[in-house]
Order: structure tokens, then C-alpha cells, then sequence
């Protein structure tokens, strides 16, 4: 019985929700569900079909801020471990507005769970199911009929947890399910928050191109979508995005441009490209007002770009790769290894160092390496790399990277086909250290070639350390995985037993590899401190790039085999070198301590 207080409350808030659930149209227990489609954490549409065929499948809706939701994800986890061999696949699909793909990710990767997390973005699957709270569950049937619907199970409530065990609903439905009898209980109430659709009324205040979304262009797009740049089309005119409005607008709704992975929860990087969500709103709002150029006076003065082809500026040394490399039209290439004609005879400073690519189109990535002739065990030694969306290697003034005398550079290419045959002459570029050298930029490869990721795992740990061997100012951290690679965290482990959780990217991309930069200077780690790195890897079929989940997959140079890379780049808080650099060679100038 309600109090005389409360009951006057709870009447008005369930008069304000009533319309929210009296949206959702009566789905039957026993429809067949058709066409479940859902965006997984790799921006894929995806359906349940991707499941793979199964004995029975599991739906739950969550968010990221459902208290009731958060305390059910363990169960889940046990209920996935305990069914997963009896041919029962389980989807978390999220509701929330404000959560973002990385968001969802996230989650998953924190509360410790391999199956699948997805969004829906529209509540379109949430509908199709008659869903209306977080966490509530659906069980389908080998056919995809919907058997049951509601909660987990009743041992959480509003009101708290029950001091005792309560029917186990979505247990026993599954158990009736598989058993092939009918659902005993085939419907219960949640306790949970209820999900807001999206509203798609038109907007009510105009919006423009000329002074609302070329801006935003600017801010967010430009850098990347202009010619010789890596953007597959450019979006520099109120032609270029109104021609590519729609793409514009769902990239932005999903979150999936600007490209971001590191989750919001940890780090604070100053090249963090993400759009606020009022930004996010303009670019609905435009889209849904029909796309308006508006007045061309209100336009910002257009960016400037380097009138270089290189974003470091003119480099001081230019190196292009001995040949061409033809690319065929089509079909899957290795990587290809190339060695620059060139010796560094003396140690070089450098400051700015840029790998070109000749033909975007072709480059996927290319890491650069050096091996020094002196070195007995020829062992290669990671200066930088070129990704897609990433940007060259600037040092601040005073910093910089040696190559050691009697070294050699050689590059690792990745290239994909474009559907023609084509070429492609990369070039590197360096920038020589001016004036004098205080620091050398260093970095840890957290690594390890020592795992085996058994045949379709979705969520294979492999953990590497690392110690700093001195006083360190952290620069950044950079990830690289191949096609398997699910998620990567870096930890600092304190000599006084403290841990700090420096950068979760929750849903590694392998076309998206970008580093994670810090202020200068805000973060420093005593002598002592292991920098860890965890990662998850999916050999799952429901990874759609996986090769084949069939194989154990170890260490390897190639994209079917693994690899496990956390870069953790810093300085030696305490060095002072104190080197004259000659501009024109990049070598110290003799007597210039």
C-alpha cells in the first residue's frame, strides 16, 4: 500500500511515462522474429543470423547508467558461461541515447564479458521485441520465436536486493526452451528503467550549413577529408556535404566519426576528436530540415593547409622506396617488406618524422623501423608508423629521436586492393633536431609472442609488463593488434602498490590504429613503475574479420597470425644532454655539450 506522500508522485510520473509505453505496439509471445538488426561494437549492421545457428538465443537490453542493469551483468556472465556449450547465444543490445558505441564497449570489456554487446541505436529491435525497460530479456527458440519475455530474475528490485533466491525466470525459460516443452512462465515484470525511443519530430529551429555545420566541418572533419589526405572524399563546400549528407549523418549519430576509441573514463588526451552532443544535435537538426546552405556571408574564413604534400612541413631529408610496388586489382596481400637505400653514417637527431604514402588508396598502415649494423643480433628497433587517421611524429622543442650511427631504415607496408592495378612509391620524411637536444624520446614495447588463442574464443586474455628503468614524463600510448584484437588497456602499477588505469580502448580497429596523447608534461611515473597492458582477442565467428576461428592463432608477422603491441612512449624526467645539433645533418656538432 502506497502512502498518502507518494502515491500522488508515483500517479504523475506514471501519467508522463504512460505515452513512452503505450508507443510500443503488442508483440505476442510466440511471433517470429525476422530481420533483428543491430550495430555491433565494430559500427557493423549485424542480425542474429550472425549468431550462427543455435539451440536458442538470449536478448537483453541494457544502458550504462540502469542501476538494476549494472547489478545484472555478472549473472549474465554466469548464465552465458553455463550455457554457452549447450548451443544458447547471449546479446546485450543497449538502449541508451547518451551511450556511445566505445561507451557499450566498454562496459563489456569492465564488467569481464566475451559475448557479443551491441547497440540499438534506433530502438528499432527493442520495438520489434516489445521491449520497454532495462534489463529485460527475451528468449527465442532455435526458429527465432519469441518464447519469453521479461525479467532476470525478481532478486533485485527497486527497492534493493531480496535477502533470499527468487524464481530464476530467465533461467527456467531457457531450460524449457532447450528441454523442447513449453515455457512455463512465459512473461514476467521488470524492475527496471524505462528506455526512451528516439523522438523524430522535425526540429524547430533552422539550421544552416554556412553557419552552424561548416564550423563543425572545420573543427572536426577538414584535417582528414580534403584532397591528399586520408578521407575518402572531401568535405571543404556546402556541395561536398550536402552530397554526402545522409553518410554525414549517421556516421556522426553512431559516434563513428570523428574516429575515437579510447573510452572517456580513463586519460584525458589532448587529440581526443569527439563531438559533443549538441554538435551531434546540429547535424540531425540540419539533415532533418532538409539540409540548408544558408547564407554565404556567414561562412568561416576557410583553414589553411601546408601548401606542402607533407604536414611536418619541407622535410630535410627525403627518402622514397627503391621501386614501385604494384598492387593487384583485387585478392589479399602480405605484408611486404622494404629497405630504404639509405645509411645513417653518424648518430642523427630528428624532430619530425613523416611517412608518406605515394598512393592512399593502397597504404593501409606501414610501421618504420631501424637495425644498426653494430647491433650483433640485427634486432629492429619501432621509430613510428602511418595509420589511417593517426599524424606524423612532432617532438616539442628540446626532444628529440636518435638514429643510431651505422643504421638502416626499413618499413613493414601493408597494402589492400582497390579494385584496379595500381602502384604505390611511399616516401619517409625527417625532419632534423634545431638548436640544442635536452631529451631523447624513448618507449616501452609492452609486448609478448607467448599465447595461443584457442579456436573460436571471444574473449582470449593476454597480459605483458614492462618496468621504467628511471624517473618518466609519459607522452603516450599507442595500440596494435591484427584482425583478432577486441580490446587493449594499459595499467601503471606504482612501486607503492597503487594501479591507475591510463587508457582503455575498448573496440580495437584495425583501420583506425591512433595514438593516445597526453599535455606535455602532466603525467609523470616514478623509476619502478610496470606499465601493463591487457588485452582481449576474438576468434569467435561472429568476429567478421576474422579468418578463420577454427585456428589456434599465435604470434605472427601477418595479418592472420596475432600480434600483441602496447606502445607506452616517454622521456627521462631527469636527462639533460645538453647536445648542439646541426640543422643541416642532424648531428651534433662537435665539442657541443
Amino acid at each position: 500500500m502506497l502512502s498518502g506522500s507518494l502515491a500522488p508522485l508515483i500517479a504523475s510520473i506514471l501519467a508522463v511515462l504512460a505515452p513512452e509505453i503505450a508507443k510500443q505496439p503488442p508483440v505476442k509471445i510466440g511471433a517470429n522474429i525476422t530481420a533483428l538488426r543491430f550495430t555491433d561494437q565494430r559500427y557493423l549492421t549485424r542480425t542474429l543470423d550472425d549468431l550462427g545457428k543455435q539451440k536458442a538465443y538470449v536478448v537483453v537490453f541494457t544502458n550504462t547508467d540502469c542501476p538494476i542493469a549494472q547489478r545484472y551483468l555478472p549473472r549474465l556472465k554466469t548464465l552465458d558461461a553455463e550455457y554457452r556449450g549447450k548451443g544458447v547465444r547471449f546479446l546485450s543490445l543497449n538502449v541508451g541515447t547518451a551511450d556511445s558505441v566505445v561507451d557499450v564497449a566498454a562496459q563489456a570489456v569492465t564488467a569481464g564479458i566475451g559475448f557479443p554487446f551491441g547497440k540499438d541505436f534506433n530502438g528499432d529491435a527493442a520495438r520489434k521485441l516489445g521491449v520497454t525497460r532495462t534489463p529485460e530479456a527475451v528468449v527465442l527458440d532455435a526458429k527465432k520465436r519469441l518464447r519469453y519475455r521479461g525479467r532476470i530474475d525478481g532478486d533485485v528490485r527497486f527497492g534493493g536486493v531480496s535477502p533470499k533466491k527468487t524464481r530464476a525466470d530467465l533461467k527456467e525459460a531457457i531450460d524449457d526452451v532447450l528441454a523442447g516443452r513449453d515455457v512455463k512462465v512465459k512473461e514476467t515484470p521488470v524492475d527496471g528503467c524505462l528506455i526512451s525511443f528516439p523522438d523524430d519530430k522535425p526540429p524547430k529551429r533552422v539550421v544552416t550549413y554556412s553557419e552552424h555545420i561548416a564550423p563543425l566541418l572545420q573543427k572536426h572533419c577538414q584535417r582528414c577529408h580534403r584532397p591528399n589526405a586520408e578521407g575518402p572524399f572531401p568535405l571543404l563546400s556546402f556541395a561536398d556535404a550536402k552530397q554526402h549528407g545522409a553518410m554525414i549523418g549517421e556516421v556522426v549519430k553512431q559516434q563513428r566519426m570523428p574516429p575515437w576509441f579510447g573510452s572517456k573514463q580513463h586519460g584525458k588526451f589532448i587529440n581526443r576528436t569527439v563531438m559533443s552532443s549538441d554538435e551531434r544535435q546540429l547535424v540531425a537538426d540540419w539533415i532533418a530540415g532538409g539540409k540548408r546552405e544558408g547564407d554565404p556571408k556567414k561562412l568561416p574564413k576557410p583553414l589553411e593547409f601546408p601548401k606542402t604534400k607533407w604536414q611536418i612541413g619541407r622535410p630535410d631529408l627525403v627518402i622514397p622506396i627503391p621501386t614501385e610496388q604494384k598492387i593487384p586489382a583485387e585478392g589479399y596481400i602480405p605484408y611486404r617488406y622494404v629497405v630504404l637505400p639509405y645509411v645513417f653514417l653518424k648518430d642523427t637527431w630528428v624532430q619530425k618524422i613523416e611517412i608518406l604514402p605515394g598512393n592512399r588508396r593502397v597504404v593501409h598502415h606501414c610501421n618504420m623501423g631501424y637495425i644498426s649494423v653494430t647491433d650483433a643480433k640485427r634486432r629492429p628497433h619501432f621509430i613510428t608508423g602511418f595509420v589511417p587517421g593517426g599524424s606524423p611524429m612532432e617532438l616539442d622543442k628540446g626532444t628529440a629521436f636518435k638514429i643510431p650511427a651505422g643504421s638502416i631504415i626499413g618499413l613493414q607496408m601493408h597494402y589492400v586492393t582497390a579494385g584496379k592495378e595500381t602502384t604505390d612509391r611511399t616516401s619517409v620524411g625527417f625532419v632534423f633536431a634545431k638548436g640544442k637536444v635536452d631529451r631523447q624520446i624513448r618507449h616501452l614495447e609492452v609486448m609478448t609472442r607467448r599465447f595461443a588463442i584457442p579456436p573460436g574464443e571471444p574473449f582470449h586474455r593476454v597480459v605483458a609488463e614492462r618496468t621504467l628503468s628511471a624517473d618518466a614524463v609519459g607522452v603516450g600510448m599507442f595500440v596494435h593488434m591484427h584482425l583478432r584484437g577486441r580490446d587493449m588497456a594499459f595499467h601503471a602499477l606504482y612501486p607503492d602498490g597503487k594501479k591507475e588505469t591510463l587508457l582503455l580502448v575498448p573496440n580495437y580497429s584495425f583501420d583506425w590504429q591512433l595514438p593516445y596523447r597526453w599535455a606535455a608534461g602532466t603525467k609523470k611515473f616514478p623509476k619502478g613503475t610496470r606499465i601493463q597492458c591487457v588485452a582481449h582477442f576474438d576468434n569467435s565467428p561472429f568476429n567478421p574479420y576474422n579468418p578463420d576461428p577454427k585456428q589456434t592463432v599465435k604470434y605472427g608477422l601477418q595479418t592472420y597470425h596475432e600480434m600483441m603491441y602496447g606502445f607506452f612512449f616517454y622521456l627521462n624526467e631527469n636527462e639533460k644532454l645538453n647536445l648542439r645539433i646541426d640543422p643541416k645533418t642532424g648531428r651534433v656538432i662537435e665539442g657541443g655539450k
